[in-house]
């Protein structure tokens, strides 16, 4: 075999591997017709019921409330199957127990492979960066979805976040909606905001500006500085202020007078911190002054490898303060 058929082979060999990254399980059908969901399809068991929870699914905050599974990981939960029975790895939907006094929530994830093209049913969330091109390991697909329900947005994901706070900004009318949760990032926040907490910052009221983004919502973002494979659409970044005021914007954490970049330093002090003593949490921290009606934010990601960034001029409107 000549260099040019050597070439070729591993060309071949290549792709093969790409594609079996990248495709879902079922793409050989070739379709990209939405599939709908039966009624039925989705489950919900919300009723108070006890069970035993691990440890490490409170996280190293303690203030976790909610795990995303996927069926497989389902599956191996032998606590979980005996208090739902084992049909909830068939079927994605939220299942409630009682852990310390509190609601804690089981996801069950709609497989990334049910997508068809940009859809999965009848909501539109685009093409992730590993669908268009080839991209590092931790750019892979996302495995599911969390189905959210009107009803569902008010439940909580930890003490401070709920799960409404994390969904893309779009069709506000249309539901069901889908989000990627990761509480890696959630975990995270928690301990940032207790670090603050820690050093005299009042956290009680925390506003998400931009949570997960669909990736046909954030490539509409892009030119008004979103990255084109933006965090955000892995659902392990975030962008927040402090707003314990309640009054729509960044509260003046340095305490100087002024509400400007130089209160993002406290935020960014307490990722550090966060950062030096879970370095399994690391990711990114991003300042920007935005000229939107919440002021400065910050960005707060876990994507594996430390970056950092700062934006003195930065106009999103996908940062506008929501009410809660």
């Amino acid at each position: 075999m000549g260099v040019a058929g050597l070439t070729a082979v591993v060309l071949l060999v290549w792709m093969v591997i790409i594609l079996k990254r990248v495709l879902p399980d079922d793409a050989g059908d070739a379709t990209l017709t939405a599939p709908t969901f039966a009624a039925g399809d989705t489950a919900a068991d919300t009723a108070v019921r006890h069970l035993m929870i691990p440890d490490t699914l409170f996280g190293r905050s303690r203030a976790l409330r909610f795990a995303a599974l996927s069926a497989e990981e389902a599956d191996k939960y032998k606590g979980l199957l005996d208090a739902f029975g084992d049909t909830i790895i068939h079927q994605p939907g939220v299942f409630s127990v009682m852990a310390a006094g509190e609601p804690f929530h089981f996801f069950i994830l709609r497989p990334f492979g049910q997508k068809r093209g940009e859809m999965l049913g009848g909501y539109r969330l685009g093409l992730w960066p590993a669908e268009r091109w080839m991209m590092a390991d931790n750019y892979l697909n996302p495995d599911g979805f969390v189905e959210v329900h009107e009803q569902d947005i008010g439940m909580k994901l930890s003490a401070h976040f709920s799960l409404g706070d994390f969904l893309t900004h779009d069709r506000q009318n249309s539901w069901p909606k889908f989000v990627v949760l990761e509480e890696r990032l959630i975990d995270k926040l928690e301990l940032v905001l207790q670090a603050l907490k820690n050093r005299g910052t009042d956290n009680s009221r925390v506003v998400v500006l931009s949570g997960f983004r669909a990736p046909y919502y954030n490539d509409l973002r892009v030119d008004e500085g979103a990255a084109r494979a933006s965090r955000h659409q892995f659902g392990d970044a975030a962008d927040l202020i402090i707003d314990a005021d309640n009054d729509g914007h960044m509260d003046d954490l340095n305490r100087d007078g002024r509400r400007d970049l130089r209160d993002l330093n406290a935020i960014g002090a307490a990722v550090a911190l966060v950062e030096r003593e879970h370095p399994e949490l690391i990711g990114g921290l991003g300042t920007y002054a935005a000229m939107g009606p919440s002021g400065p934010f910050a960005h707060i990601d876990v994507r594996g490898t430390s970056a950092r960034w700062e934006r003195a001029n930065s106009t999103r409107r996908d940062t506008a303060t929501r009410r809660r």
